[in-house]
């Protein structure tokens, strides 16, 4: 078997919770995440190797296409359909960086197009689940909108069709209707918070948070958050179509 060894570094070290998620995630007949291989001399997690390319920023074409966007979606419900069951074990800690809204399943929180790994038509899958926690299904499905339709007010990944893309993910995805009247509201809500939480750090001089919020990264959320809140009748009106 091919293996990839990982160090994590001080800011989000592995966790055994982690790894008995992955498990779970695999006997449940999930196969797109790695499996996890245990532990080396080192203290490095060892995980299944995910042959493939990630998709952002180089190939995020291959999810123009709505069939593509359809399929991310229902590799997510996938994966929630299959950490429904699982219960934690009883000394569970997780790395969980933002407080979600909700906690009825432990959620990836970073589903987005820089952590799906795709080789062709064959096989796809996720990968970072380091900050996997307790979460909720809408709290995970809004971050993934964002980045997968995407929802993005910056004019080199502004979708002009971002409510057809929404209608084709949520569809896919197979969310009711009262979800999809709950889901509207969390867009904008976890993009903020995406802000928010930059900002914390950065007020904290935390890394690699604070890098990242000198490099602009706290306002390009906070951007796509105002432009997600201003468009909500829009989603609505798109996700609640006949």
């Amino acid at each position: 078997m091919t293996l990839r060894v990982f160090h994590k570094g001080a800011a989000i070290p592995w966790t055994p919770a982690v790894h008995a998620l992955l498990a779970h995630l695999h006997e449940a007949g999930f196969n797109a995440a790695p499996r996890p291989l245990g532990i080396d001399e080192q203290e490095r997690e060892v995980l299944s190797f995910m042959p493939g390319d990630v998709v952002w920023p180089d190939r995020f074409s291959l999810m123009e296409p709505a069939r593509q966007l359809a399929r991310v979606a229902r590799l997510i419900r996938d994966f929630h359909d299959a950490v429904q069951e699982f219960v934690p074990p009883f000394d569970a800690q997780w790395q969980t960086l933002i407080p979600a809204d909700g906690s009825d399943i432990i959620a990836h929180n970073d589903l987005a197009p820089w952590n799906l790994v795709v080789a062709g038509e064959a096989r796809w899958a996720f990968i970072d689940w380091d900050t996997a926690g307790p979460g909720s299904r809408l709290w995970d499905v809004a971050y993934a909108i964002h980045g997968f339709i995407p929802l993005s007010v910056h004019p080199d990944w502004q979708s002009p069709d971002a409510a057809d893309r929404l209608r084709v993910f949520v569809d896919a995805y197979g969310l009711a209707e009262s979800e999809r009247r709950r889901l509207v509201p969390v867009l904008g809500r976890r993009t903020r918070s995406m802000h928010d939480f930059l900002r914390g750090q950065a007020a904290q001089g935390a890394q690699p948070w604070a890098r990242l919020w000198a490099e602009g990264h706290g306002d390009a959320w906070r951007n796509d958050a105002e432009y997600i809140e201003q468009r909500e009748d829009q989603w609505m009106q798109a996700l609640l179509a006949g």
